[in-house]
């Protein structure tokens, strides 16, 4: 699959913004303990200690773990990408994880992905970035395992060896309001249980290699700020649910094989300022509701077999910045 990096810069800018605001979710843990109260020669508690040294130790050759950090939370000596809080029993627990690039640990040739991160009790947020690269491993949830219920954020980016299927499991995490799988080899149809995450935010499983339609479900997620689905290999229609997405304000399907015309719910996404079809197989009409996006900013449709006279709706988006309609058979004037 052929992928091309190429933005404007305006473009470029407003997915920074939208990132960075997509990036700023407050963090709440919801999970109860009852841990007994440390003792004065510890600040975590041993298990989940021995939790994150196991995994550091499978995961990062950077350091000795256990010598060079026997106190990972211990505040002026804990390591890089990690970050910790006290919990209302007295402990230090580990709230965010981040590997890949320097100065966070760097991740050796034979990690694999970790399902041990799910046994950490009050991990809000776990970002791999360039992490798996040269052993193929898979996603995995293990239920059997699992006891966190407070994990906020989840990103695996730009992992080349990260193959297989995503797990349906992972809807077992129901407190994700962030979902990254962007950039990594991942392989089979979207999980329909994923659109049972309710509180989900924001939706990027783009630049990968997923197949089968976009699930009617997508409509469930109500919360949605975000949806990226680009650079897949996704067919079928846009699913008339879309337009109950009534937060949505980024809407990225582009570089896939989608076919039909644009629903005409999309009349309903009032707060969309980023929509990209482009390099698709879209036919059909325009919905007459287009004039309703008033939010639209950026409007990319190039590359898509449309053979129509130009729609006179265009020059009522008077927010739009960005139109894209090039090798699309357009006919007429503006």
């Amino acid at each position: 699959m052929c992928c091309s990096f190429s933005f404007s810069l305006s473009h470029s800018l407003f997915l920074l913004l939208l990132f960075n605001f997509l990036s700023s979710v407050p963090s709440v843990s919801t999970i109860p303990t009852h841990a007994k109260k440390p003792s004065s020669n510890t600040n975590m508690v041993p298990s989940e200690a021995e939790t994150l040294f196991k995994m550091m130790e499978s995961m990062s050759s950077d350091h000795t773990w256990r010598v060079s950090y026997p106190n990972p939370c211990k505040p002026g000596s804990s390591w890089l990408g990690i970050e910790c809080k006290q919990g209302n029993d007295g402990y230090l627990h580990v709230t965010r994880l981040d590997f890949g690039i320097k100065p966070n640990p760097t991740c050796k040739n034979t990690a694999t992905f970790p399902h041990q991160i799910f046994a950490l009790p009050r991990l809000q947020s776990v970002f791999f970035f360039n992490c798996f690269t040269s052993t193929e491993t898979t996603l995995s949830v293990s239920l059997d395992r699992l006891v966190n219920s407070s994990l906020q954020q989840l990103s695996l980016r730009s992992n080349s060896a990260l193959v297989g299927p995503i797990p349906p499991q992972i809807s077992s995490l129901n407190s994700l309001q962030i979902l990254t799988l962007s950039q990594n080899r991942l392989t089979g149809q979207i999980p329909i249980k994923i659109f049972g995450l309710n509180s989900l935010v924001h939706l990027d499983l783009s630049y990968n290699l997923l197949t089968g339609t976009i699930p009617v479900q997508v409509g469930n997620l109500k919360n949605l700020v975000g949806l990226d689905l680009s650079y897949n290999s996704l067919t079928g229609s846009i699913p008339n649910t879309i337009g109950q997405l009534g937060m949505l304000q980024k809407l990225d399907l582009s570089s896939n094989s989608l076919t039909g015309s644009i629903p005409d719910s999309i009349e309903k996404l009032s707060l969309l300022v980023f929509m990209a079809l482009s390099n698709n197989r879209l036919t059909g009409n325009f919905p007459k509701g287009l004039t309703k996006l008033q939010s639209l900013q950026y409007f990319l449709m190039d590359d898509n077999p449309m053979f129509m006279p130009l729609p006179a709706e265009f020059g009522t988006l008077v927010k739009l910045q960005e139109l894209r309609l090039a090798n699309s058979g357009y006919s007429g004037t503006f």
